[in-house]
């Protein structure tokens, strides 16, 4: 559904308020599978501030051209050599800000008022570049920012061209901007720009006349809600998924040797050599005891509850292989490391699969053992095998539920969504745009509240969404809906 356009008030071009000093950068093996993606869309809901409005634009607008001096890349354009590369010209060609009305809208609608439901409509009209793939950075702004001025409240969003920049890279921009704006000289978290690592290929990513093309229908039905977990109903969550592990040690440690011994000569398990394997049993057992005894994480428990409960809603036969992507930060997992603030993309998108039947079949542990095992092995090694396997043959990202049975994780509950002050208070709320939201497509936000607070963004068809309200195995963690 295409939301209701909103009335332009203004709109001008703003500019870096010092000159660029950054040569051209080069794409990435990261940044270019990227062209085809949609820019990114994520925004900030705001009580009214207590400024007239032409004060609070004027100050937005001079915050921003700070923060465009310290993010040249951002004031810039796209560029493709005549070998094929993709560059970032660090022109000072400027950025879009708009100003729009949205003054029939209250906060409180937009925060569903105490009574939950769907994500309301409106917050698709609080962004520029609505539906715009990243290719186009060729020809417009990579940021846009749009201010929506409601009733009681103000939104600020920002759409930034996903080939320049990732979540790290884009909530480091905000919070830059947010830190200017406020009065502050100086960012407390300088970005970095090299270009210097194995992630600058000299391969070439061919592509079509006019750009890629999205791929997966923007159009298709899909429900949108923010389900919340509290602190302790994460700690909850994760006490039940690593709780098998503490009763398998209890079972090990329950055995005496009679029953071991007794246990063992009825072992028919053999060494390749035809002889009996001496105390295979308990070898299994205690392999199978190690793995158990793997702490699975606050995050990928909650993963894993997320991927039992949209198998289950979706009815899927028992054989049918389920998907479940994960995207991870590569900066800290690739020797020599990257700086923690890269600019640019540094995220592998991680798969894991299994049967549906194992999925629903198995229990929460076992979901989550798969994913925390994919996960640990993403080192070095496995981060450079991707970036060979792209150099090989390189492509755009496909982002979509292909085969019914995908489900892809994005953003990350760790990203400071909520350190953003431009000069009266945190934000009320995080929110997004429609960009690249289709059947299966999570986000991951920290809760308002911090401490441990999870907030997922779940799109999903219709009939899906229906069935993973009415799932009690998942809904008995969620601490609230929107």
């Amino acid at each position: 559904m295409v939301a209701q356009s909103l009335p332009l008030v203004s709109r001008c071009t703003v500019f870096p308020d010092r000159k660029s000093t950054l040569p051209h950068l080069k794409l990435s093996v990261s940044d270019l599978p990227m062209l085809s993606c949609h820019y990114i869309q994520k925004g900030c809901l705001f009580p009214r501030p207590p400024l007239p409005t032409p004060e609070l634009l004027s100050q937005l607008k001079r915050g921003l051209s700070h923060a465009l001096s310290e993010f040249p890349p951002l004031a810039g354009r796209l560029t493709t050599d005549s070998d094929g590369y993709v560059y970032i010209t660090c022109n000072d060609a400027g950025v879009d800000f708009a100003h729009v009305s949205g003054s029939h809208i209250h906060v409180r609608d937009l925060m569903g008022g105490g009574g939950g439901g769907d994500v309301p409509e409106e917050f698709k009209g609080f962004f520029a570049f609505d539906l715009t793939v990243s290719y186009e950075g060729h020809f417009s702004p990579i940021l846009a920012v749009q201010v929506t001025e409601l009733e009681d409240g103000v939104f600020i969003g920002c759409a930034v061209n996903h080939a320049v920049a990732d979540g790290t890279s884009f909530w480091n921009f905000f919070n830059s901007f947010a830190e200017l704006s406020r009065g502050v000289r100086r960012i407390s978290r300088v970005p970095n720009f090299s270009r210097d690592s194995f992630l600058i290929s000299p391969a070439v990513l061919r592509l079509p006349e006019g750009g890629p093309k999205i791929t997966f229908s923007s159009d298709a039905p899909v429900r949108e809600r923010i389900f919340r977990f509290s602190r302790e109903s994460i700690q909850n969550l994760k006490a039940v998924v690593n709780s098998s592990s503490r009763k398998f040690e209890e079972d090990i440690g329950g055995i005496n040797m009679a029953e071991l011994m007794g246990k063992h000569s009825n072992d028919t398990l053999k060494n390749p050599d035809g002889k009996l394997a001496p105390f295979a049993w308990l070898r299994n057992a205690v392999s199978r005891d190690t793995a158990a005894a793997v702490e699975i994480s606050s995050f990928q428990s909650l993963c894993a509850l997320l991927w039992r409960g949209i198998t289950r809603a979706r009815k899927l036969p028992a054989g049918k292989t389920t998907t479940f992507r994960m995207a991870v930060n590569c900066r800290h997992r690739v020797e020599p490391k990257l700086e923690a603030l890269y600019f640019g993309n540094a995220i592998q998108s991680i798969p894991t699969q299994a049967a549906a039947g194992e999925v629903l079949g198995r229990d929460l542990r076992w979901c989550a053992e798969q994913l925390n095992k994919n996960v640990v092995a993403h080192g070095c090694a496995t981060v450079r095998k991707y970036v060979e396997g792209w150099e090989r043959e390189p492509r755009c990202f496909p982002l979509g539920n292909f085969d019914g049975a995908m489900i892809t994780m994005g953003s990350s509950p760790r990203f400071p969504m909520y350190e953003n002050d431009f000069g009266w208070g945190r934000p009320v709320a995080v929110r997004s745009g429609r960009a690249n939201k289709f059947d299966g497509k999570i986000s991951a936000f920290p809760g308002r509240e911090g401490n441990g607070t999870v907030d997922l963004e779940v799109v999903l068809a219709p009939e899906t969404m229906a069935g993973l309200l009415s799932d009690p195995e998942f809904m008995q963690y969620v601490s609230s809906g929107y």
